[in-house]
């Protein structure tokens, strides 16, 4: 994770830009300990306003290349970096579920709606690095209104469970707030995968969510509470 993030230091360094994703929870630990997920990948969100900016340093990211198949994806040169996928965040969209491509011939971007959510945190500093990194609440929501199934929809849980571990009372009243703004439809997403998080069973490398049950159940109370008050 580290050699990747030094990769894209020249790109970190951009307005608009953010580590997201699976490492997030890793980064988030005291010290960025990464015992909570194993990943394969960095994830890279770019506002689209800083698009351009972003492609004017993309030849300073050393040992990697863009994929032939996909542009906005970057494969290490044989070395033990993670892959890099690069998104794009539009805080523009009105409507979550909303999903469009930002065209480019060098760097293309899928630019999710869910990503809208994102706003910065402070800055996680490491080994020397500087890591943008998002909000806990705005994450934590995005992976709860995640649309995939199998084995990613699982993983993107179990993120959304790393989150959680490392979620403090104040990101908890945030991601309430959040909540509490969404569409009837979401807040239903979102309550229904919190319960399918408290009956998942292990996955390999990811954080185990059998102890954590109790807290998610608690966390989907508090919600829920928090929605029954608002419609009396």
């Amino acid at each position: 994770m580290l050699a990747t993030l030094r990769a894209l230091e020249p790109i970190l360094t951009e307005t608009g830009v953010l580590v997201i994703g699976s490492e997030v929870p890793n980064l988030l630990e005291p010290d960025a300990a990464a015992t909570l997920v194993v990943s394969q990948d960095v994830d890279v969100g770019i506002a689209v306003s800083s698009h351009a900016a972003v492609k004017r340093r993309l030849n300073e990211l050393r040992g990697y290349t863009a994929s032939r198949d996909e542009p906005s994806v970057w494969l290490p040169d044989g070395h033990d970096g993670l892959e890099i996928n690069f998104v794009g965040m539009d805080p523009d969209i009105e409507d979550a579920a909303d999903t469009y491509v930002l065209e480019d011939s060098e760097l293309p971007l899928l630019v999710f709606g869910t990503l809208s959510f994102l706003e910065p945190a402070p800055p996680v500093k490491v080994e020397g690095l500087t890591v943008p990194v998002p909000r806990v609440a705005g994450l934590l929501l995005e992976k709860l209104l995640t649309e995939r199934t199998s084995v990613k929809g699982d993983r993107d849980l179990l993120v959304a469970l790393g989150l959680i571990l490392v979620a403090d009372s104040r990101d908890l009243d945030e991601l309430t707030d959040l909540y509490h703004a969404l569409r009837p439809e979401q807040r239903y997403s979102v309550c229904s995968n919190l319960s399918l998080l408290s009956l998942m069973a292990p996955h390999p490398n990811m954080p185990d969510p059998r102890p954590q049950r109790a807290r998610v159940a608690e966390l989907l109370r508090r919600l829920e509470s928090r929605q029954d008050s608002s419609d009396e």
